[in-house]
């Protein structure tokens, strides 16, 4: 081979190995990939189905500041637990819980606008909203849970067993003796045991007993009437004669010394309150605003905490819990008060 040959043959070598090398130092193309043509759903986690709507977790440890609760001698069990476990938890206020009946309630709350949560054994009514409205508060309601209206003898008592509304209405209003009522029970006084006016269970026996007319139940002969529940309790306790009616709660605390009387045969629990064949079934509520709640956020937390927590002890204090619809509604107005 000449020489001019030998140096047409390494430059055609160079050649090659110089493409090669730009061919390595190219980027390398990117991979095809195949997309379908229908969107992938992102979803959000969120809360068990079970256990209902998710409030913002609360660190009580880092919520201070008063708090000051009045209201339903019903309610007030429930929500004294709820506060101690938030001082357990860690909260550093003050927090107030009075029992004065949830007509009482509304007054502090609607009218002289001193506190800050309005315990409640019955919906707000019309006038008490206005009252409300007057000092710029627009109350939000809240759900809490359940409870049935016991209308209990003494263990002692053993011919009262089952009563209709009307049977009630006698009992609570014209009827002197026990006799009155049924022929076959003792000719002997009945001792009448009832709230007072300004509880929320008196209210709604008088709804749900009487369409709403006080003046028989007021009228009726040998009646003490009691804010406190367990006045009501001890008298009861007191004698085969006597009858009363107080929220579940207390009935179950001195179950031992009391008998639920079936109202039209169907006896208090769970299931009867929640579906409406018991008569006396009913909801429980709590109710604060969210100008309170701005301008007092340990408010919110509690409220938030409340609603967080209050079916871990509502069974135990003695009511029901509330339909997952319901307090999922009321955690929803919570988030809604506070967004």
């Amino acid at each position: 081979m000449n020489i001019r040959n030998l140096g047409a043959l390494l430059l055609v070598a160079a050649l090659s190995v110089g493409c090669k090398a730009e061919e390595s130092a190219a980027p390398m193309a990117e991979p095809t990939v195949a997309v379908s043509e229908a969107p992938t759903e992102v979803v959000a986690p969120t809360a068990d189905p079970a256990d209902g709507l998710a409030l913002p977790a609360v660190d009580a440890a880092a919520v201070s500041g008063d708090i000051v609760s009045a209201g339903s001698s019903t309610v007030f069990p429930l929500t004294e637990v709820l506060a101690a476990n938030f001082k357990a938890d860690g909260y550093t206020g003050n927090i107030t819980v009075d029992s004065v009946g949830t007509g009482a309630g509304f007054e502090r709350f609607c009218k002289a606008g001193e506190t800050d949560i309005s315990n409640a054994s019955r919906a707000i009514k019309d006038e008490e909203t206005a009252n409300c409205q007057a000092i710029d508060r627009e109350p939000i309601e809240f759900r809490v849970g359940t409870d049935a209206l016991v209308v209990a003898v003494s263990s002692e008592n053993d011919f009262v067993d089952d009563v209709t509304l009307e049977e009630l209405a006698l009992i609570y209003s014209t009827a002197i003796n026990w006799s009155d009522v049924r022929p076959e029970w003792p000719a002997e006084p009945i001792k009448r045991f009832s709230p007072g006016t300004d509880s929320g269970t008196f209210d709604f026996f008088v709804e749900t007993v009487f369409a709403k007319k006080k003046e028989p139940i007021l009228g009726a002969k040998d009646i003490q009437l009691s804010e406190d529940d367990n006045v009501l309790v001890q008298g009861v306790e007191g004698g085969k004669d006597s009858i009363g009616y107080f929220g579940y709660a207390y009935f179950k605390e001195n179950a031992s010394k009391l008998r639920a009387v079936k109202i039209a045969g169907v006896e208090p629990n769970e299931a009867t309150a929640e579906d409406g064949s018991y008569k006396l079934g009913r909801p429980l509520f709590i109710y604060s605003t969210a100008k309170i709640m701005a301008e007092k956020p340990q408010v919110a937390a509690f409220i938030n905490y409340y609603l967080t927590n209050v079916n871990d002890e509502i069974g135990d204090v003695g009511y029901f819990p509330a339909s997952l619809e319901n307090l999922n509604a009321a955690k929803q107005a919570w988030l809604d008060a506070n967004s």
